[in-house]
């Protein structure tokens, strides 16, 4: 890229640096540029030298210039006549800021020569502009060198030091040369310098003029002129006939007549300034007028006499003449008195007050401010002295006096200067004589008062002044006969008391009393009488407006309009510079709102005092808006609606709107003359009211007002006929302001019904009608025309003139649409404003480049920044690519931002936005980002393609900025940098892999980026900048998406010795601290500036630390110890922002790290495990969350209800012990009550609500509807709750049932539980809640408290819905796939568990509740136990299981269950042995199992991912590959039959010992010879095939099958020789007790059963012959089989402590088994054998 600086510096540049808008804004940086460049001021034109020899061959000679430069250079010195070398300065400075092309192009447009003659033009337009800068700049100097307010004025006074002595004669002599210059032509400057190119030179030659003029000016302002400077400046003015007699006035056209007549004003105020008139006044009223310097000078001033007698055929003489009268009469008052008197009259006739006047109004308006207030400064002395040497009446007219003093005293200090001057002396005498003849002629003393107003002290004084007023003067044609006179007829005396007004009784009036003496004159208008009365003029004011309201339909209402205006004028200047007078004017103020009503319904209504109460409102709305408001909306002056507003079309079609007095008065009088002081103030009005932020009501009524300027003025205004020049441009200016101050309002307090509101109008408009596209027109004035408005202005670049104006239009235009694109809602069609912002145009004529091309304006940094901002909006929000609406410009467009990107001088807020447009367009415009990347591809080794920076990239900018070297340089402060780190960013999240190629591979990247991680962060009592803490959270975010998407292997070396650096040098623990202290300092004032940049810091230190969890090697974040203090860091930082309930800011603070707690408690739980205990803490948190609004905290309460969660599971109660148990169940338990009630109000809306049909017209729906989610917070509090219930146990829940008895805790959750399941919604709920209950039915104190709480009428009917159908009542058929996430099914199954659970605690207390939850649900019951057959899911199974659990408890209680459901006690019994009978078949055989997983049930694999292949070696066969997959499979599919087989034998077990409760016990069947067979069944066959299919009922040879089948299994363990884990192990032990348990069930069913046969008396006795034979022989077998297996040392089953005792058995003659060391199974058959072969 090109060099960022060029050797010299250019005048604009120097001018933009000495006003503060560049780069450069420290003191000791302006110093240095003024010690630098001093001379060349001091130089001022004559620093651009003309031609010569010797630099031609300097330039022909240096060798660091292209010789097509050096070529051009001389072309530009031929056109310029300037010197060869600064010829080439000036292009390559143009070049630099004002070229329009790329650096690549410029070859062929100096090769071209249609081209390069525009681009000579061009350049000779920018000389122009250096040439005039270079003025500017002493200007800005002399302007503020003395001005104690300005930043810069020791600076500017040192310079000006250096300046003082030869400037003056430089810059006179350089003002000689120009008047004198010829004029060029085509013969001496090459054929370039046409007609228009002359006249294009003389203009600037005019211009230059005029700023010589205005710098000598000032600096005679501050320094003395020598009384022989004045006479040749006088000779000077003459010869050149003030401007009027150039050497080339044949080329002066009308628009060069501004220029002129600054000339002539500037050439009259330096002589005037010259004759030092105010010292001369100090002089003369001191009685030393021999000090003053013309005093001993008769030879100039006779010199001077005589020349000025020739003065008198020009507007411009007048003030020279009226110095010089002023001086030649003080300082020789006899001699030259016929001189004196000559050239007063001559000065008369010039009307010279009149002339002052307009030149002071001239220089105000079009000039530098300090300019026309020292002009004022300097005509105050010279009308002070006037006024205070001669009489009123020898001066002319009083008004045009009064006009010029007024103007003068504009100038704020000098109004307070006349405040504190003598009241007889100067311009007091004018007030006096003004004072004179009111209220007889009000005019000139109220408009001395209002010019007087400068500040708070003045407002009061003139308040006072007119409040105590003692002279009232009237005007009689004839002697009155209510008076006295004396002898001489100049005293009058009232005879009588007088009313001064006219009015009725009752209204306000003065009251003149008897005997008040008058002073009479005698004048052409008849007897004067100033009576000596004393009144308040503000009364006088009042029955003025008073009378004016009397009179507004006679044809004296225009006399009465001149004297009620300047009433007015002084009314809105007083209450606008001191508001505390506003109540005591309260008389005068409440009278316009009648007065505006009554004036602007007259035919021909006086638009100037219009606008005098339009002003005043404005300022009282600026304080009251909505009294204003309330009193002006009855006046029918502003528009109004005849219909109620009710929605956006009605609004936009504005009917039954009217335009109001205002709107007719625009239509039919200011339109026609072109004038439209009225409508400007009419903006100001409604802009204020806006501002005022009214209630919602009263905002609404300004839509109408709102409406006529958006749908009849903005978009015909420019079309309006205009009178005077640059009105045009301020309407425009007025409208957008109004429009910008609505879509600034703030939505607060607005209604929330149908009717638009003002900002919703507004937007719609903009986007959708007229008013929009004049919007655009606005902004699509371009670069060009702002540029050729601001040259053609005559000031010397001030802060006013049509040219800034025209700025702040566009400015404001930029704001507005951005706002508009930025509130306009979402919406799946483009608005009209969108269509028109977005469509492409051929020769880049399409405003995208037209926004774009304001990079080049140089004036205002404001306007290519507010641009650059709208190109951001569109570039993020509008379909289109901005790259191909640049078209061919692009390039061009892209090196202009770049170079001020990279120049050290320039505004450092443009290029910040420079850098925020490129990091939005790397995600929305791919290929405007590639442009400005610029990124040159070539051959790498292997074919791949490698990255380099090209000449233009802003990746070269970026580095620079970054560089650890650049920091703390005045070009690259924090907040650039932390724009350059956002753009980087933006790549790393775009993953633009050829820009991070290429960013990743430079030296020191690494080490530079992550420059502010080893930074350090100022201390509490200092706020460490927002954008610092940006920059840290960007580089953190950078870090952690190159660590997450590049493997460890593939990292950068200088990222891992970074990553190293950051743990060697501590800076986890540092950042850690920061973030923490950082929270705490917002905990402590929210109000923070750096609240956002806070959270954006704490948001990639949780990204950061959150990564480092997976990428801890990477991150080298090992350490166990550092670990546990981060994140007792991360838990201080959330418990600070958490105890803040009141605050938002600090809750939302306090949810983020809340986020982070929760991710660091689940993933570093070892190193936790030692951390100090974090249950009290979490249980603060959670006390203060819960005090917050709950619809904010929702998330963070969840959070922290899994915090907890986590805590319990790693660090338990610490001991058993917590003091805030009892609080924290409290807690806990009111957030599940509410909670609960809230989704109880939620479901039965939602029930409602799906019961209306889709065609209802019910559309009202309550806010904020409770929802049902697994990580909700009442789902996470019922855990919670249930973990603190299991911690409790240890205490025998007395906690819990402390909780219970203050809260109805559980009388809500069974509620919302009943309600979930009848409807069935709410899953999560109600899993969690039976998960609750399960829980608290394992003490008998839970059991109690749920069963007491009705838990059976809560579920057991209601649990009908769950698995019955919808509409015929159904049952759902068993699902065939395993079900490990939440189901229906599932909550059956746990709602059995409950019943379980609870009848197993409460035993008899609860048989009637359980026999009527299975008297309910019997038929599932039934369905269930049947279904194991031809459905083997894992769901299906548990259901089985739990359901075989819980009849297991009831068979306990087989009689009263007998009593109670006697055929469903036959149903079930006759169901369990089915289901022994299935259970025994699927164990039986594995194939016909694994069949069935397969064919039935569709899945041969539970659900959930098959575990993931291992990598095959390179060079592996397919069929190798083929192989390994089926062997995983086949693996996998036999793990699913043993976790089947697993849950079989469990329901197996579980089925024989229930049915051991329905058979006689063994030992009491064996020994009690009386037992009632009747009252147990007899259960199986008496057969003993082992037929296991479904239409053989169980027998004898099921029980022994499934002995067998227990029996093989116990043996198939046994035989496994792998070594295994210990949980393996542990596995097979439990599957080893488990087989065992299910023997012993079986054997003993199997004997009692037998016995049972044995003593039945109906059984024959051939059958139980047979009986014995069998089981003899199946058992000696089973005996001889459990024999050797117990020998082999298995151990025993863990109910074999249950078994009979094998003492009890009697003696038989069985096999001869050693009676000690013997299993009690293996016993119990012996006993049994003994039993039956007796």
């Amino acid at each position: 890229m090109a060099d960022s600086e060029i050797c010299v510096r250019s005048s604009r540049q120097l001018w933009t640096i000495l006003l503060g808008r560049s780069a450069l804004r420290e003191p000791a940086q302006i110093e240095a540029e003024l010690d630098r460049h001093w001379q060349r001021l001091l130089q001022g034109l004559s620093y651009y030298k003309p031609p010569s020899t010797a630099s031609a061959d300097k330039l022909k000679a240096d060798k660091d210039v292209a010789a097509p430069m050096k070529e051009f250079g001389l072309r530009i010195s031929k056109l310029l006549a300037l010197d060869e070398q600064q010829s080439v300065q000036i292009l390559q400075s143009y070049l630099q800021e004002d070229y329009r092309g790329t650096r690549d192009t410029l070859k062929t447009v100096l090769q071209d020569e249609r081209q390069s003659q525009a681009l000579l033009l061009k350049i000779a337009e920018y000389y122009y502009e250096e040439r005039v800068c270079l003025l500017r700049c002493v200007l800005l100097l002399l302007t503020y060198f003395q001005d104690e307010r300005h930043p810069y004025m020791t600076e500017y006074a040192a310079c000006v030091g250096k300046l003082e002595k030869d400037l003056v004669s430089k810059y006179r002599q350089q003002f000689e040369d120009l008047i004198k210059a010829e004029a060029p032509t085509w013969e001496t400057h090459g054929n370039m310098m046409t007609d228009g190119q002359v006249c294009r030179w003389f203009r600037q030659c005019l211009r230059e003029q005029t700023l010589l003029l205005e710098v000598m000016f000032l600096y005679y302002a501050y320094f003395e002129m020598p009384c022989a400077e004045l006479l040749g400046f006088a000779r000077l003015f003459k010869e050149l006939g003030f401007g009027r007699r150039q050497t080339n006035r044949h080329l002066v056209d009308k628009s060069m007549d501004t220029l002129v007549d600054r000339i002539g004003y500037f050439s009259a105020l330096i002589l005037v300034e010259g004759m030092d008139i105010d010292f001369l006044h100090k002089c003369a009223l001191e009685d030393r007028t021999d000090q003053h310097q013309f005093h001993n000078t008769p030879e100039i001033c006779k010199e001077m006499d005589q020349m000025l007698l020739t003065f008198g055929d020009i507007p411009h003489h007048g003030p020279v003449l009226l110095g010089w009268v002023l001086l030649r009469h003080t300082l020789s008052p006899e001699e030259g008195t016929a001189a004196v008197t000559r050239l007063g009259l001559i000065t008369l006739q010039l009307s010279v007050f009149s002339y002052l006047t307009s030149m002071l109004q001239a220089l105000s308006s079009t000039g530098n401010n300090c300019t026309a207030s020292t002009a004022r400064m300097c005509i105050y002395g010279l009308l002070s002295f006037v006024i205070t040497s001669f009489e009123e009446d020898t001066l002319g007219s009083q008004q045009h006096l009064v006009n010029a003093v007024c103007e003068v005293l504009a100038a704020p200090s000098l109004a307070e200067l006349f405040w504190e001057s003598k009241p007889n002396m100067g311009l007091g005498m004018i007030l006096d004589s003004a004072v004179g003849v009111f209220p007889h002629k009000p005019r000139p003393l109220l408009q001395l008062l209002t010019a007087l107003l400068s500040d708070k002290p003045t407002a009061k004084k003139v308040y006072m002044f007119l409040d105590k007023m003692s002279i009232y003067a009237e005007v009689y044609k004839h002697k009155p006969n209510d008076v006295d006179s004396s002898d001489d007829e100049t005293i009058w005396r009232r005879k009588v008391p007088k009313l001064v007004y006219p009015l009725g009784s009752g209204q306000t009036n003065l009251r003149m009393p008897l005997g008040v003496l008058g002073q009479v004159s005698v004048s052409a208008e008849g007897f004067v009488v100033r009576w000596e009365y004393s009144y308040s003029c503000w009364s006088l004011f009042t029955c003025e407006i008073e009378m004016l309201l009397h009179v507004v339909s006679t044809a004296d209402v225009l006399v009465h309009c001149e004297r009620v205006k300047p009433i007015l004028d002084l009314v809105h200047q007083v209450i606008s510079t001191d508001w505390s007078v506003s109540d005591c004017l309260l008389p005068l103020t409440s009278r316009i709102y009648m007065l505006l009503q009554r004036l602007t319904s007259v035919i021909n209504p006086p638009v100037d005092v219009i606008t005098s109460c339009v002003n005043c409102l404005t300022v009282l709305a600026a304080r009251q808006p909505g009294k204003v408001w309330s009193s002006l909306h009855h006046t029918g002056f502003l528009p109004f609606t005849s219909s109620p507003l009710t929605n956006m079309a009605q609004c936009i079609s504005a009917d039954g709107m009217r335009a109001g007095n205002y709107g007719n008065l625009l239509v039919l009088i200011e339109q026609p003359r072109g004038e439209y002081a009225v409508t400007i103030a009419f903006l100001k009005l409604v802009t204020t009211l806006v501002k005022g932020q009214l209630g919602s009501t009263q905002s609404r009524g300004l839509i109408p007002c709102v409406l006529l300027v958006l749908k009849e003025m903005l978009p015909t205004y420019h079309k309006w006929r205009y009178n005077t020049y640059g009105v045009r441009e301020r309407i425009g200016c007025l409208i957008l302001e109004l429009v910008h101050a609505i879509l600034n309002l703030s939505p607060e307090g607005e209604a929330q019904d149908s009717a638009p509101t003002l900002q919703a109008l507004c937007i719609y408009s903009l986007a959708n009608t007229e008013a929009g596209q004049a919007v655009i027109n606005i902004m699509a004035v371009g670069v060009d025309t702002i540029d050729m408005v601001l040259s053609a202005q005559p000031s010397s670049g001030g802060s006013e003139g049509p040219g800034q104006v025209l700025i702040q239009t566009v400015k404001l235009a930029f704001s507005v649409t951005n706002n508009v694109l930025r509130l306009k809602p979402a919406s799946d069609s483009m608005s009209p404003l969108e269509q028109a912002l977005t469509q492409h145009g051929g020769h880049g004529n399409n405003l995208i480049a037209v926004l774009a091309k304001y990079i080049y304006h140089k004036h205002d940094p404001a306007l290519p920044r507010l641009a650059i901002q709208l190109l951001k909006r569109l570039a993020s929000v509008a379909p289109m690519s901005v790259y191909a609406c640049l078209g061919s410009d692009a390039a061009a467009i892209r090196d202009a931002f770049l170079t001020r990107l990279q120049s050290h001088t320039e505004d450092m807020r443009i290029k910040v936005m420079i850098l925020e447009f490129l990091t939005v367009a790397v995600e929305t415009q791919p290929g405007l980002i590639e442009l400005f990347l610029n990124l040159e591809v070539k051959d790498g080794s292997e074919g791949s393609k490698e990255f380099s920076l090209g000449k233009w990239s802003c990746l070269a900018v970026v580095l620079e900025l970054l560089d650890c070297r650049q920091q703390g340089q005045y070009w690259c402060p924090p907040l650039l940098q932390r724009s350059a780190l956002a753009f980087l960013h933006a790549l790393w999240t775009d993953r633009r892999d050829s820009a991070l190629c290429v960013l990743r591979t430079r030296e020191k990247f690494w080490e530079n980026l992550t420059t502010p991680l080893f930074g350090t962060l100022p201390s509490n009592s200092d706020t460490p900048e927002p954008c610092v803490l940006e920059s840290c959270a960007f580089v953190m975010k950078i870090i952690g998406l190159e660590v997450y998407y590049v493997h460890k292997d593939s990292l950068e070396a200088s990222l891992k010795a970074v990553l190293q650096r950051l743990w060697s040098q501590r800076r986890y623990e540092y950042w850690s601290e920061s973030v923490r202290s950082l929270v705490c300092g917002v905990c402590e004032d929210d109000s923070l500036r750096s609240l956002n940049e806070t959270q954006t810091l704490i948001s990639a230190w949780r990204t950061l630390l959150i990564l480092s969890t997976s990428h801890s090697d990477v991150m080298q974040l090992t350490e166990d110890s550092v670990r546990c203090k981060l994140f007792m860091d991360v838990l201080e930082g959330t418990k600070a922002a958490l105890m803040v309930p009141q605050s938002l800011p600090c809750l939302r603070l306090g949810s983020m790290m809340t986020t982070l707690l929760l991710v660091l408690l689940k993933q570093w739980k070892s190193e936790l495990g030692s951390a100090p205990p974090l249950l009290p803490s979490l249980s603060l948190m959670l006390e203060s969350v819960l005090q917050a609004d709950p619809r904010l905290m929702e998330r963070t309460k969840a959070k922290l209800f899994s915090c907890l969660l986590s805590a319990l599971q790693i660090q338990g109660l610490n001991g058993g012990e917590i003091s805030q148990l009892p609080q924290l169940l409290l807690c806990v338990c009111g957030t599940i009550q509410d909670e609960a009630l809230a989704l109880i109000d939620s479901t039965r809306h939602m029930t409602q609500s799906a019961e209306v049909q889709e065609d209802s017209m019910e559309t009202d729906a309550p806010r904020n509807l409770q929802t049902d989610q697994r990580d909700g917070v009442c789902v996470l509090a019922l855990h919670l709750c249930k973990e603190l219930c299991l911690v409790d146990e240890d205490g025998d829940g007395e906690q819990w049932l402390l909780v219970v008895r203050r809260l109805p805790v559980l009388a809500s959750v069974l509620s919302a539980l009943e309600l979930s399941l009848r409807s069935r919604r709410n899953l999560y709920f109600t899993e969690s809640a039976l998960h609750l209950l399960l829980t608290l039915a394992r003490t008998p104190q839970g059991a109690a408290a749920v069963a007491g709480a009705g838990v059976l009428q809560s579920i057991c009917l209601p649990l009908l819905s769950v698995y019955e159908g919808p509409t015929n009542g159904a049952t759902q058929a068993f699902s065939r796939r395993a079900q490990d996430a939440p189901c229906w099914p599932g909550v059956y199954r746990l709602c059995v568990c409950l019943m379980e659970s609870l009848l197993k605690t409460l035993r008899y207390s609860f048989i009637n509740e359980a026999l009527d939850f299975v008297g309910v649900h019997q038929e599932r019951i039934l369905q269930c136990l049947n279904a194991v057959r031809t459905v083997q899911s894992l769901a299906c199974l548990d259901e089985a299981d739990h359901t075989v659990g819980f009849l297991l408890q009831l068979s306990a209680f087989t009689k009263e269950w007998q009593f109670h459901l006697p055929q469903l006690l036959r149903d079930i019994q006759v169901n369990l042995c089915y289901l022994c009978q299935t259970c025994t078949y699927l164990l039986h055989s594995k194939k016909m199992l694994q069949h069935y997983l397969q064919a039935k049930n569709g899945e041969a694999l539970p659900q959930g991912p098959l575990p993931i292949a291992r990598p095959q070696r390179a060079g592996g066969q397919p069929a190798a590959k083929a192989s390994s997959a089926a062997d995983e499979r086949e693996e996998v599919e036999l793990k699913a039959v043993q976790v089947v087989q697993c849950s079989l034998l469990k329901i197996l077990s579980k089925t024989l010992n229930t049915l051991q409760n329905f058979t006689p016990d063994c030992c009491q069947i064996l020994l009690d010879q009386c037992m009632d067979l009747a009252e147990y069944r007899s259960l199986f066959v008496l057969s003993f095939s082992p037929a296991l299919d479904s239409d053989s009922a169980p027998s004898f040879g099921t029980l022994l099958a499934s002995i067998n089948v227990a029996l093989t299994m116990l043996g198939e363990v046994e035989k496994k020789k792998e070594p295994a884990s210990a949980v393996s192990s542990e596995d097979t032990q439990a599957l080893k007790s488990l087989l065992m348990f299910t023997m012993e069930n079986c054997v003993c069913v199997l004997i009692s059963q037998a016995v049972r046969c044995l003593k039945d008396s109906s059984v024959p006795p051939r059958d139980k012959q047979r009986l014995k034979q069998e089981l003899s022989s199946e058992l000696s077998t089973l005996f001889t089989s459990l024999s050797r297996f117990f020998r082999r040392g298995s151990p025993s089953s863990p109910a074999g402590g249950l078994l009979p005792s094998p003492q009890t058995k009697p003696p038989s003659a069985g096999p001869k088994v050693p009676a000690e060391g013997q299993e009690p199974l293996v016993q119990l058959v012996q006993a049994f054998l003994r039993h039956i072969q007796r």
